[in-house]
């Protein structure tokens, strides 16, 4: 399922990419006409820069649901098992839990001893 999800959160991407490559044309276009100032092609290009802005809001928002349903999805899917194997959620959190705690225990140790022998050699004048 979820590489499935990864697969058309590419495909959108790739999509994306274009539309935003001609949108930048498009927006140069858009600039050149300025430059000149001529009434009806700088219409031209601002109605055309306008659309292919619409059509890639809509692109985006298209190609990102499909993402959110396959979420959505997961989630639902975890939070069942974890109602349905409480006690099994409950133990892998606290192993990690105690993991962690561990983890971070020898760090501190290892910060104090390194400040312990670091005070004791400038007092014996040894730093």
């Amino acid at each position: 399922m979820m590489d499935r999800a990864l697969d058309e959160f590419e495909r959108a991407r790739g999509r994306m990419a274009g539309d935003f490559r001609t949108m930048i044309t498009d927006s140069e276009d858009l600039l050149k006409a300025a430059a000149t100032v001529s009434g009806e092609g700088f219409t031209a290009a601002r109605t055309k820069f306008e659309e292919k802005l619409r059509s890639a809001k809509t692109t985006l928002a298209d190609a990102s649901q499909p993402v959110f349903d396959r979420t959505r999805e997961t989630a639902a899917v975890a939070d069942d098992y974890v109602h349905g194997n409480a006690w099994t959620a409950a133990g892998v959190a606290i192993a990690a839990g105690v993991l962690i705690g561990l983890l971070a225990a020898k760090r501190y140790r290892a910060k104090i001893s390194l400040a312990h022998l670091a005070g004791w050699e400038s007092r014996s004048g040894k730093g």
